[in-house]
C-alpha cells in the first residue's frame, strides 16, 4: 500500500493507492454532514484489507474535521458497525 488516504474534494471521493491501483470512497458533503454513497476497490485488491484501510483513513479525516456521517454505503455502514470508535460520528 502507498502512504495515506487522501481527500480528492474535486471528485467528491477519498482515495487510497495500493499495488498500482486506486480504491475510492465516494461522498457528498453538505452542512457539516458527509454522506458516504459508494466504496469501490479494484477486484484484484479484494480481500487484502484495502477497503477497510480506505474507510478507516477517511473516517479519521472526517473526525478531525468535526463532520457527522451518514453511511448510505453498505461497506462504510458495516465498517462503522464493527468499529465502535467511529459510531459517535453517525448522524
Amino acid at each position: 500500500m502507498s502512504a495515506e488516504v487522501r481527500d480528492n474534494a474535486a471528485a467528491h471521493r477519498f482515495e487510497l493507492d495500493a499495488e498500482g491501483k486506486t480504491a475510492f470512497a465516494y461522498y457528498t458533503l453538505a452542512g457539516g454532514v458527509i454522506t458516504f454513497t459508494h466504496t469501490e476497490v479494484p477486484p484484484e485488491l479484494n480481500g487484502k484489507g484495502i477497503g477497510s484501510a480506505l474507510v478507516r483513513g477517511a473516517l479519521e479525516i472526517v473526525k478531525a474535521r468535526g463532520l457527522k456521517v451518514i453511511a448510505k454505503c453498505p461497506f462504510v455502514s458495516a465498517y462503522i458497525g464493527k468499529h465502535a470508535e467511529y459510531a459517535g460520528l453517525l448522524l
